[in-house]
């Protein structure tokens, strides 16, 4: 007699094809944020939730945990286990001269305003693993700037600002990294800034003789420098509204009379608490200028 199909009945409480996501809860996910604030003084409570989300269920599932609550009770145990989920949290991925239009304009519009003045603090946030701030390195050493600025370059992550101070990046991603330096302008030849040792690219140590790499928290800190230029580009999208808020609210503390402020592709100030505080220089490359009010 041929043998009935097994019929498995689906978990209680869910139902039949729904999201596997639906079994962590938002209560769960806010009680991790607010242990992580208690524990270590990172301020992940303001973060865009869905994404957030995404990135916890995705800790869960590469480092072994069935549930949110059983993976905050490791991490609360263990800093080496806060330490991996960390970096699911702040998304260490960056790209060079990423978006090679907005370094086009950056180069047109705005380092002409920059030669005006005598030195420039730059302040790069959420600078990940350091491919923006080489990015914008070349473009000032090429422009002649690099030698009268500062740059601070700043993250919450201590393994992106560790990779960032080294400078070295898979040789994988140089032909990527060498088109969009290309489309952004570039005017010499990009394999002069680095040299290639095994499966990696070494980039000149004159690239970060004037950068300081420093942790600083958007969520937590307060204004860093004054600055004649912020650049923080694909963070604000993680942050709720009042996380952006706060962030956009800094970036223009920190700003001197008229500067200038670079966002990602995807962001925008217009219904943002400063929306009046900044001008447009060039809206579709996120380019902005300080109001003086």
């Amino acid at each position: 007699m041929p043998k009935k199909p097994e019929i498995h009945s689906p978990a209680p409480g869910r139902a039949p094809g729904s999201d596997p996501a639906d079994e962590h809860s938002e209560a769960d996910l806010h009680l991790l944020m607010q242990a992580i604030y208690s524990q270590y003084s990172y301020d992940f409570r303001d973060y865009a939730g869905a994404s957030q989300k995404r990135r916890v269920i995705k800790a869960l599932a590469q480092l072994g945990y069935p549930t949110i609550p059983a993976l905050q009770a490791a991490a609360e145990q263990d800093p080496a286990v806060f330490m991996q989920l960390l970096q699911y949290l702040t998304i260490p991925v960056s790209e060079m001269f990423r978006d090679p239009s907005f370094f086009l304009a950056l180069r047109q519009q705005v380092v002409p305003v920059l030669r005006t003045y005598p030195s420039l603090k730059i302040w790069i946030a959420g600078c990940s693993t350091g491919e923006e701030v080489y990015s914008l390195a070349i473009l000032l050493k090429e422009e002649g700037l690099l030698d009268r600025s500062l740059i601070y370059a700043t993250d919450i992550n201590p393994k992106s600002l560790a990779k960032a101070r080294q400078g070295i990046f898979s040789l994988a991603s140089i032909q990527g990294h060498t088109a969009n330096y290309q489309a952004a302008g570039g005017q010499q030849a990009f394999s002069d800034y680095y040299t290639a040792a095994y499966d990696a690219a070494v980039f000149d140590k004159s690239l970060r003789d004037n950068v300081t790499f420093a942790d600083h928290s958007l969520a937590t800190d307060s204004v860093f420098s004054e600055t004649q230029l912020v650049l923080c580009r694909n963070v604000l999208i993680y942050f709720n509204k009042k996380l952006q808020d706060r962030a956009l609210g800094l970036f223009h503390e920190s700003l001197s009379h008229r500067g200038f402020m670079g966002l990602g592709s995807k962001e925008s100030i217009d219904f943002s608490a400063h929306a009046g505080h900044f001008e447009s220089l060039d809206r579709p490359e996120r380019i902005f200028r300080k109001l003086e009010i």
